[in-house]
């Protein structure tokens, strides 16, 4: 039988927990995936807090079938009520060997009544309206096969 204290139980849960609640995090630039736009997926990432940044990693989705390998950086303003994002991506098979994509996101959180802006994207996937969306079984998919 294995014992563990209390305290090394609570510490091992602690630092397991994390992983298992890691959920996505999906943007929609000119209404997202299927509906003429871009969705970037984060992968396992939330939104950082107040007056941080955290990487993103993850990958952009947009015409019917193109999906590029996406990194970059989302900050939060130190108010709280602005997120931006550079993500660079790459893509091969669309973009061309050795092409980066890079993308620069700014919008205010799902929910903030006081937003001093409206949310857009500028880059080569995103120009237009931006916003977080609901990121669905389809949106985080990844094929095994894509462009």
């Amino acid at each position: 039988m294995i014992r563990f204290k209390p305290s090394c139980l609570a510490l091992l849960l602690g630092l397991i927990a994390p992983l298992c609640d890691a959920a996505d995090f999906c943007i929609a630039v000119n209404n997202g995936f299927g509906q003429g736009g871009t969705t970037f997926v984060g992968k396992g990432f939330t939104l950082p807090a107040a007056g941080t940044c955290k990487p993103w990693s993850g990958f952009a989705k947009t015409a019917s079938s193109v999906i590029a390998m996406s990194t970059g950086t989302g900050c939060r303003s130190s108010d709280g009520k602005l997120v931006e994002f550079t993500i660079a991506s790459t893509d091969p098979a669309f973009l061309g060997a050795g092409v980066i994509a890079s993308d620069h996101i700014r919008f205010c959180p799902a929910g903030d009544l006081n937003c001093p802006l409206s949310g857009f994207g500028v880059g080569v996937f995103s120009n237009g309206n931006a916003a977080s969306q609901t990121c669905t079984t389809a949106l985080v998919t990844l094929p095994a096969v894509h462009d």
